[in-house]
């Protein structure tokens, strides 16, 4: 029977209660090393880690390298691709030899589109817009006043809001 470390009661630490089943989740996806998976931002790079997350990886017949399958949206497909070779250098230094000899860059998941779901949570919040200036909204409405039709004069007092308070600014 092992003996007890002093201080724990018996209790274990969580990763070492999940680190056997986060280690086969991994293998079954092709990755060796869990550790790509789990500090993707240390690995490529915060740069490449706010557009793309890696997704597989396959092995050839004949053992001469493995591919890497990352996943990223369609706008940022070309970026990363010019990227390719740097990323491909990173991932090599965490498995401490030239396993990975290709990169796949895919816009969907290659086992079905619910793995496809792109989610990177590095994207800005959306702050809500500032009320207009009062004045602004006096001036807009002076400018709009000689129009009769209302719906028409209401979306000229808008537009009129809007290109004075960039005027503002």
């Amino acid at each position: 029977m092992a003996a007890k470390r002093p201080g724990t009661f018996g209790f274990k630490r969580t990763s070492a209660l999940l680190q056997d089943r986060i280690r086969r989740a991994s293998e079954s996806r092709g990755f060796a090393a869990s550790r790509l998976l789990t500090q993707w931002e240390e690995v490529a790079g915060a740069d490449i880690a706010a557009i793309a997350r890696p997704v597989d990886v396959s092995y050839g017949r004949q053992g001469f390298g493995a591919t890497l399958t990352v996943l990223t949206t369609g706008a940022q497909a070309p970026m990363l691709e010019m990227q390719k070779e740097k990323l491909r250098e990173r991932v090599n230094a965490v498995y401490g030899y030239n396993a990975i000899s290709r990169i796949r860059i895919t816009q969907t998941a290659p086992t079905g589109f619910a793995d496809g779901k792109v989610s990177f949570e590095h994207r800005p919040k959306k702050t809500e817009p500032a009320p207009p200036d009062p004045e602004t909204q006096r001036e807009a409405a002076q400018l709009a006043a000689p129009v009769g039709d209302e719906s028409l004069r209401t979306a000229l007092e808008a537009l009129g809001q809007n290109v004075l308070s960039k005027a503002k600014r």
